[in-house]
Parts: C-alpha cells; structure tokens; sequence
C-alpha cells in the first residue's frame, strides 16, 4: 500500500534521484560490458564477465537536483581468477586497504582514480576536483542464465532450424552500495515483460510515494549463497573506500 506524501526534503529528493541515475547508469555500462565481452569473446584480450563502478558526484548548479553524476570502472581479461566475483571483490578491497596504508605512510592520500595504483581503466576517470565518492557497483554477465563462458559458447551456435541468438538477447545484472546506505541490485533483461523494470532497492526511487511496507529492505541477505558472498565482499570494498574517501558532509 502506498500514499503521497507532503513534503520531501531537497535532499530526499537529490538521493532518490541519484538512484534513478545510477540505475540507468548501469544498466548502460552493463550492455556496453556484455557488447564488448562478445565481440572479444575467444580472443587473446578476452574480457572477464565481471567489472567494478565507482560512483562519485560534483556540484553542478544548473542541473535539476544541483549535482552531476560520474562513473568510472573496471573491466579485465578473462581469466580464472577474474571470473570468481567474491574472490575479485575481495582481493580489490585488500589492495584498497593496501594503497591507503602505503600512502598516509609516505604523507601521501590515495585515490582509486589515480594518478598512481589508480583501481579503474575506464569511464569518468578524471571527474571534477571535489568530486565526492556515493557508491560503488558491480557489472556481470553471470545471470539466471547461466554463466557468462557458457552462455556466450550459444552465441556461435545456431540450433538446426532456428534462430541465431545475438548478446542483445542476453541479461545481465548489476549490484550496488551508496553512501547513504542504499542497496540495489538490477536485473537486466531485454525481453522483460512490459512494465517488470528488474530493480530491487532499499531505498525508494520515487519520493513522492510512501512505501509501508519494503519486501527488499534486507536485499543484502536475499538469495542463494554466492549472490549473498557478492554483497558482502561488494561491503567491505564499499566500507573501504567509505572510510577513506567520505566527507564529513555528504553532497
């Protein structure tokens, strides 16, 4: 049950619309990764199914909600150790850990934007200066599907008498963790039935509507076991860069 509320605060406001446009955001660098994965699938450069976004925000006053959204990412070549999403999530927060530790030890402040042991080879990689970090993402080809090496082996494989498929007719799904405590995770699928946007958040994307009730209010702690070990190495990077890169005032 829903009912419209009153009065929403300019920063309600800024957040719910945040989550819209990091929605879309990956849901864009998700069909970008997938194109590409397929194009290179087989190849000495072959892409790894899985990819990090790192999301910060800058002021930008003629912008509706007054801020401007940048995402940088990772991608990397396939390779066994790539295809292991906690595992990848996990050692990247250690080398996370690593670089803030061997910095403030030289007097210097580390960023996972570089210039040095920058974490990301794509996107947004040199946003304004005080541009303030609101989350981090994952982009994979692993899905219901099946996994990303199996599923792309169908792609050159036309049934007799059917139809070819092409990475258009592929899903794909991202998870995500913001600074103001908001998880989401999409659910990309290109044949959806009209009107199932395959999003699931925390948080509301709409301020105007009062949920009573939230059946993802817990979204971290849904799903099989490997979905809920990608939420908690997604955590302790997002705890990480949290602690290191967050202003004491949020944008």
């Amino acid at each position: 049950m829903t009912t419209h509320a009153t009065t929403v605060s300019p920063e309600a406001r800024r957040w719910a619309d945040l989550r819209r446009q990091i929605v879309f955001r990956t849901k864009r660098l998700n069909v970008g990764h997938l194109v590409e994965a397929d194009q290179r699938y087989g190849r000495r450069d072959a892409l790894g199914p899985h990819g990090v976004m790192l999301f910060f925000v800058s002021a930008a006053p003629t912008e509706p909600h007054g801020y401007r959204l940048h995402t940088a990412y990772r991608l990397w070549l396939s390779s066994p150790e790539a295809d292991d999403l906690p595992r990848l999530l996990g050692e990247l927060a250690d080398i996370a850990a690593e670089n803030v530790a061997r910095c403030a030890a030289t007097g210097d402040r580390w960023h996972p934007l570089g210039p040095h042991r920058s974490m990301v080879n794509g996107g947004d990689m040199s946003p304004p200066v005080g541009a303030v970090y609101v989350g981090v993402g994952v982009t994979t080809l692993d899905t219901d599907q099946g996994r990303w090496h199996q599923i792309a082996r169908t792609l050159r494989d036309a049934p007799p008498g059917g139809r070819r498929l092409s990475a258009f007719d592929l899903k794909g799904q991202c998870y995500a963790l913001l600074t103001d405590g908001t998880a989401l995770h999409v659910d990309r699928d290109p044949h959806a039935r009209l009107g199932v946007d395959g999003i699931r958040c925390t948080r509301t994307l709409d301020p105007d509507r009062i949920i009573h009730y939230n059946p993802h209010h817990d979204l971290t702690e849904q799903g099989d076991q490997h979905t809920r070990e990608v939420w908690r190495a997604l955590g302790s990077l997002h705890t990480v860069l949290t602690a290191h890169l967050l202003p004491r005032e949020r944008p």
